[in-house]
């Protein structure tokens, strides 16, 4: 076992470097902890990102053999996990006894007070991991800044919700308006009727006038109540480089329905 400080020195620096010149996350951390499982002679070694449900959306797990793999699996989804669920665990270092004895940490990725992710390992034998706490911390916290770095961190806000809060928006909006628009249109309405009803009706030019303001004015009433009764937000172009809400009873085409969709799954 070798206590070189050249080598952890050599493992933090290839992390970073791997990190800045956009390497995915996954093939940097799987070299990093795979360096780093020989240097301290795990038998294991895994990093795990999750979303702000704590459901997983990255694993990387390095392991000598498969049933290592399987162990500290089973210690990640049996112990580590609850513990961070239930008891708000960042980080342990932990010893089993045994026909097998072995020794596990788990360190927390994490940016200020939010956590998104964890570095686990496991090692067989007698030495005590804890020795290596420096060094481990300083690789959890290597991992985390590439991840960062690579925005494997942010969760992606599914389409489906991002269409939710634009109608809620909308909706709100064409409240306001109704709101707002609905006391003076009224009396312009009833004024405009009023006259339309006891107006000289020889008089064609002004009457057509009245009708001109009347239809105006039912057009706008007509937008704010389609605002309020819309269930999926569409837009069109209005200009170039501008897009206005539809506002239209149409369905749009199959074929846009088909572009719409494929768009959302990438």
């Amino acid at each position: 076992m070798t206590d070189n400080r050249q080598d952890r020195y050599e493992i933090l620096r290839q992390l970073a470097l791997k990190g800045s010149d956009g390497e995915s996350l996954d093939k940097t951390a799987r070299s990093a902890l795979e360096d780093a499982a020989t240097l301290l002679g795990l038998s294991a070694a895994a990093m795990y990102l999750w979303d702000d449900n704590m459901k997983v959306s990255l694993s990387v797990i390095s392991a000598s053999e498969d049933r290592d793999r399987e162990r500290l699996a089973a210690l990640e989804d049996n112990l580590f996990r609850s513990l961070r669920r239930d008891s708000e665990l960042l980080s342990a270092y932990m010893s089993f006894g045994g026909a097998s004895p072995c020794h596990s940490f788990t360190l927390p990725l994490r940016r200020r007070e939010r956590v998104f992710g964890a570095v686990i390992g496991l090692h067989t034998g007698k030495r005590s991991l804890v020795t290596e706490d420096e060094f481990l911390e300083a690789l959890s916290a290597s991992i985390a800044l590439s991840a960062l770095a690579a925005g494997s961190t942010q969760t992606a806000v599914p389409q489906e919700i991002l269409d939710k809060e634009r109608l809620s928006a909308i909706i709100e909006t064409a409240v306001t308006v109704n709101h707002e628009i609905n006391n003076p249109l009224t009396a312009i309405l009833g004024n405009v009727q009023l006259l339309l009803m006891n107006g000289d009706a020889a008089d064609v030019k002004l009457v057509g006038k009245l009708k001109v303001i009347e239809e105006s004015a039912n057009r706008i009433k007509d937008v704010t109540q389609k605002l309020l009764r819309m269930t999926t937000p569409r837009s069109v172009e209005y200009a170039e480089g501008t897009s206005m809400i539809d506002i239209t009873d149409r369905k749009p085409p199959e074929d846009d329905q088909i572009n719409d969709k494929t768009s959302s799954d990438k």
